[in-house]
């Protein structure tokens, strides 16, 4: 199984939800931004290293710490050498091996995302319920129906009480997953580990356990 984790907006919380997600799967977490890295990035091979023909991508996965990961690095000379056209092929090698993937794609709707859509069989998106971010949400569903990424599930994350879960849900075409701001999810990103290891009786954990069971469900492949 290959999910990617989109959304079209930057800073909605697509790393956040990768690596979570990731964990609750038992998935190797593949940092797919090119140019922007998030995820965590231990030494050694990574992404640019893999997709600049320097590494292979099965030497280049972490599994030492709470997550395994595929990270990238986060130099302008490793962006510039990396070649995104392998990615696909770098994804389906870790899935061959481990497999499931999560791959947290870049912000935007520009051709590396396209790439890391086409590397999943579904994905999740992730928006705010700010406008601006539910309209992007909207042209990356758009995009990822082209690449026949079918969408598996949505996250509205950093959601009150008040957000539109339901009519977000209705627009969006998918189960939906309301994700709170909470100081336990803060904390667990500041200590680099899944929320269900720092704190697993709050409410964003249950989130994420709710997230990896309706995925299960619906992804089969």
């Amino acid at each position: 199984m290959i999910l990617a984790v989109t959304g079209g907006k930057g800073g909605v919380g697509k790393s956040t939800v990768a690596y979570n997600l990731a964990a609750e799967l038992d998935a190797v977490v593949v940092d797919g931004d090119l140019g922007m890295a998030d995820l965590p990035c231990p030494r050694g091979p990574d992404l640019h290293d893999v997709l600049g023909g320097r590494a292979d991508p099965l030497e280049a996965v972490r599994e030492g710490g709470p997550v395994p990961i595929l990270p990238c690095g986060r130099s302008l000379a490793g962006a510039r050498a990396a070649d995104p056209r392998g990615l696909v092929d770098a994804v389906d090698a870790v899935a061959a091996e481990y497999g499931r993937v999560v791959v947290d794609c870049p912000a935007g709707l520009g051709g590396d995302v396209g790439i890391a859509l086409l590397a999943a069989a579904a994905c999740v998106l992730v928006t705010t319920p700010s406008r601006a971010a539910l309209s992007d949400a909207l042209r990356a569903r758009a995009l990822a129906r082209e690449l026949d990424a079918g969408l598996a599930a949505v996250v509205l994350n950093r959601a009150g009480p008040d957000a539109p879960a339901e009519r977000v849900e209705r627009t969006l075409g998918a189960p939906l997953v309301r994700v709170p701001e909470s100081r336990a999810l803060a904390d667990a990103q500041r200590e680099g580990v899944p929320v269900a290891a720092a704190a697993p009786e709050s409410p964003p954990a249950e989130q994420f356990r709710t997230l990896a069971r309706g995925i299960y469900s619906r992804v089969r492949s």
